[in-house]
């Protein structure tokens, strides 16, 4: 057994929503199709070992959006389906922390350490990771259990989507957070 377990962290569970497996309206060639499987073993994990699990979810603000309560994608993916007492935040921007009370329900739990999972990598899961990196938490962003799409640069190239999360995670990594899979993730719980 590892000594992150000791930290009691927190796993942040950021959008992982039915919404984001429309890979077309999202800019198509979504990388890691795993991810929402990664995230429920993780999930299953933290349950187990009866750390604190925090479902984020965002709520578009364009009815058009798949992400609009409105819409079947608001949904959380059925892989990670929060059980009653888990708790549920809601969110309209990239962050967890902003216009949410995620922070106070982390202090009031003296939680100091976060693993952060979910969709997309340089998005909703890159925010919410700075913040937290810029609020003192000992932050972990796990490469596996995160998915990107393919982007549109300022000039119309087409980047990869591959490329789009390898290169979040590294602006990530050393800066904000650490960066680990899921097996180095679990090897350290």
């Amino acid at each position: 057994m590892g000594i992150l377990s000791d930290k009691k962290p927190a796993l942040i569970l950021v959008d992982v929503q039915k919404g984001f497996l429309d890979d077309d309206y999202w800019g198509g060639n979504r990388n890691n199709k795993d991810a929402e499987k990664i995230c429920g073993r993780l999930l299953e994990s933290w349950r187990e070992l009866k750390l604190p699990v925090f479902h984020i979810r965002h709520s578009s603000t364009n009815k058009d959006s798949r992400l609009h309560e409105s819409h079947h994608g608001f949904q959380f993916s059925d892989e990670v389906l929060p059980l009653p007492g888990e708790p549920v935040i809601t969110k309209n921007v990239n962050s967890a922390f902003i216009g949410t009370d995620l922070k106070e329900q982390l202090d009031v739990q003296d939680i100091h350490t976060l693993v952060i999972v979910g969709i997309t990598t340089n998005h909703c899961v890159s925010t919410t990771a700075r913040m937290a990196g810029n609020f003192g938490y000992e932050t972990y962003v796990i490469s596996d259990a995160t998915a990107a799409f393919d982007r549109i640069g300022i000039n119309g190239e087409k980047y990869d989507a591959e490329l789009v999360h390898l290169t979040a995670l590294a602006n990530l990594n050393g800066e904000f957070a650490t960066v680990w899979d899921s097996g180095k993730l679990l090897l350290e719980l």
